[in-house]
């Protein structure tokens, strides 16, 4: 661990009225970057002694707009440390804001309870050797630092996004994204922009597999927007999806609540490279998700029999246990493939110290991901990156693109995902090389 990694520093200031730029007094995006300078600058000077200089921005995203009297909270932290170059993540809040409203006095403001993020970005500065005056100093590998040491650690902090205590430093294993475009719960009501017919789900298969996705996880729906486990519908939509794109078309065998075993194994008909095996029962919101033992058994071999891929679908850490089970019996085969799915109200939640448990349960050689439900997907999304592990995103977990903002489509979640895998370094991999990490060896359905 080289020191510095996880130094944190944040600095609050009042946005003036001669910072406004444009009409309705908006702030030039500028004026954020201007913040960001002067936090790695600070971190820079905690680290080495020396002010630095700043290189170059890798990625800037700006998410709200940010007007006069805002109070901006401008946070970085260090991610990666080279011998002359310091990588560093930055995130600015918007903690407090000017009501606006004609009807209440112009000097009406209120304080956020939950801030409001206008802007992430990850930039490099670089320090001379020559005017670091504080030396580079690494961890003893399998002993604890002395007194001596200790005395010049940075004093801990947290990481800004996601949660504390993550790996900083990314990861450099390919990245697979999946796309989960449409699902059994959400409806037209929920967003106009779920795909039902069989050409509207190639459709977003196509943008899905531009943006970034290998596989996409795919559920169909009757006309009246139903959810259906019919082979002839999924026959349908896949034939549809090979028409217009090469991603690997992985079918659920969970369906919907309430549906039979029998009715769920309908899309194995159609020999999928992929299908998912849920390996456990729970609740699910108010309803109950039925997987006995003997029915998740019956359910993986009809999948090894269609010469399909099972996924493990894990919404709990038993689960996994359940999976390795499966394994010892025959009834998968490796490399197993682990889906994290975190979030689902009435199973387990969403934090780091869960992934990190539940990933220390799989067998060396499996590969890990996460889907998360909700205002989750993105953090865990995230964190799952920075973890080394593999990411599904889509309208069926998640609406939203931010908070109040339809995302139109799943295309728009996939792309987001891969912009910041690369930003961290990691390979965004396409289906063909999807198919060699996740052992595919059948032809595409």
């Amino acid at each position: 661990m080289s020191i510095g990694l996880g130094l944190t520093v944040t600095l609050r200031v009042r946005i003036g009225a001669h910072d406004a730029h444009y009409a309705g007094e908006l702030v030039d995006g500028a004026r954020i970057l201007g913040l960001f300078g002067d936090v790695a600058t600070e971190l820079l000077i905690r680290l080495d002694g020396d002010e630095g200089l700043f290189r170059a921005y890798e990625a800037v995203e700006f998410l709200a707009p940010v007007r006069a009297g805002d109070y901006i909270e401008a946070t970085g932290v260090i991610t990666k440390v080279g011998n002359t170059s310091r990588t560093m993540a930055f995130e600015a809040r918007k903690v407090v804001a000017n009501v606006r409203d004609p009807a209440l006095s112009p000097s009406a403001a209120d304080a956020f309870a939950e801030p409001v993020v206008v802007c992430r970005a990850i930039g490099t500065c670089v320090v001379p050797k020559d005017l670091q005056r504080r030396p580079r100093l690494v961890l003893p590998a399998l002993s604890s630092p002395g007194p001596e040491l200790v005395a010049k650690l940075p004093e801990p902090r947290p990481i800004i996004t996601p949660p504390p205590n993550v790996i900083v430093t990314p990861p450099e294993s390919p990245l697979v994204l999946t796309a989960a475009i449409v699902g059994a719960e959400v409806t037209r009501a929920h967003t106009p922009y779920l795909p039902i017919t069989a050409q509207e789900l190639a459709d977003e298969a196509a943008r899905c597999r531009d943006a970034g996705a290998a596989v996409i996880h795919l559920h169909v729906r009757n006309a009246d927007g139903s959810a259906s486990q019919s082979s002839e519908l999924f026959g349908e939509a896949i034939a549809r999806i090979r028409e217009k794109t090469d991603v690997i078309i992985q079918t659920s065998t969970g369906g919907a609540v309430g549906m039979s075993v029998e009715e769920r194994l309908g899309p194995l008909a159609c020999k999928p490279e992929m299908a998912t095996l849920n390996c456990g029962t729970i609740n699910f919101g108010d309803d109950i998700f039925v997987n006995t033992r003997p029915d998740i058994r019956a359910i993986a071999r009809r999948i090894r029999e269609a010469g399909s891929i099972a996924e493990l679908e894990c919404y709990e850490v038993g689960h996994i246990h359940e999976a390795i089970a499966l394994l010892k019996e025959g009834l998968i085969g490796e490399p197993l493939h682990f889906q994290f799915v975190l979030g689902v109200p009435g199973a387990i939640m969403p934090s780091e110290a869960v992934i990190q448990f539940m990933r220390s349960q799989i067998p060396a050689g499996a590969t890990w991901a996460v889907a998360a439900v909700g205002r989750h997907q993105r953090p865990m999304t995230e964190l799952a990156i920075k973890l080394g592990g593999h990411a599904r995103v889509g309208l069926e977990d998640n609406i939203y693109l931010e908070k109040g903002v339809l995302a139109e489509g799943s295309a728009p979640l996939v792309a987001r995902a891969a912009a910041y895998a690369k930003s961290l370094g990691r390979e965004v991999v396409d289906p063909d090389r999807a198919r060699v990490l996740l052992g595919i060896t059948t032809a595409a359905a």
